[in-house]
């Protein structure tokens, strides 16, 4: 049992939740409570902590869980005492059983399966706002998520919390630039890409989303820049009544995407 909170894996566990960076150079991020854990598929998990008071009052389906990430190759299963799991996690009153998790590769051919649909995000950055999006962008038949380089990095704990486990099943990438992506996605596989835009000339429920398609979603202050939302398809708007101009991004993304979802349901 780990019982101190200086040793040197506690320390570089404590800096993969607080640092982009670390987490970016070990190629991991950590993942907090028992309903989160059961998401993890098992060849990602590389260490598992739980604390004494958490095995004590443990069900047996989630025993079972643990035993058989400790009977795999692939992850290390340690004990370790209450103070050094708060030093460990993110959260303010921890669970008691925290995980090490290897991050997923996934490319853009990945998300291109069948009819895709697909999210693109540019400079996003509110943590709740992406995990958001994940989650919902999964119960709607998202294919895929294409993320600007300058977002909210997807590995931080906030943003794992807020995705309830969609992190990993939905396919994401970073890219430098996403008007050259928009561009290529629309020549090179057919994808026509909206931006939702206060100057859209069509209302999204007026549009046909059956066939391969894309939304793109810009910054909470902002919006999309004009280079990005000049790269798309077509401008469409999310009509608004009141005196309020827009929505929240994460809101505006499952409303594109669930009419999408609608759509094709018929």
């Amino acid at each position: 049992m780990i019982t101190s909170t200086n040793n040197a894996r506690v320390k570089k566990i404590a800096e993969y939740c607080k640092k982009a960076k670390a987490r970016r150079e070990d190629g991991v991020f950590i993942v907090e409570g028992i309903r989160m854990v059961r998401e993890v598929p098992i060849d990602l998990l590389r260490e598992l902590y739980v604390t004494p008071e958490f095995m004590k009052n443990i069900s047996d389906d989630d025993r079972y869980i643990i035993e058989e990430i400790g009977s795999s190759d692939s992850a290390v299963i340690e004990e370790v005492s209450e103070d050094v799991m708060e030093k460990m996690a993110d959260t303010k009153t921890p669970q008691g059983i925290l995980a090490v998790v290897r991050q997923a590769q996934w490319k853009l051919s990945d998300m291109l399966r069948d009819k895709p649909m697909l999210l693109i995000l540019e400079n996003i950055q509110d943590p709740g706002n992406l995990g958001t999006m994940f989650r919902t962008g999964e119960g709607a038949g998202v294919t895929g998520i294409i993320m600007s380089s300058d977002m909210a990095d997807v590995y931080n704990p906030k943003v794992v919390r807020s995705t309830m486990g969609a992190i990993f099943r939905m396919p994401f990438i970073y890219v430098d630039s996403i008007p050259e992506t928009v561009k290529a996605l629309e020549k090179e596989h057919g994808v026509i890409t909206y931006a939702a835009h206060l100057k859209g000339t069509k209302n999204y429920d007026e549009i046909d989303y059956h066939g391969p398609c894309a939304f793109m979603i810009g910054n909470e202050g902002n919006g999309l820049t004009k280079e990005a939302a000049d790269a798309a398809s077509e401008y469409v708007l999310i009509p608004m009544l009141g005196k309020v101009e827009s929505m929240n991004a994460a809101v505006s993304a499952a409303v594109l995407t669930f009419e999408a979802a609608r759509q094709r349901r018929n």
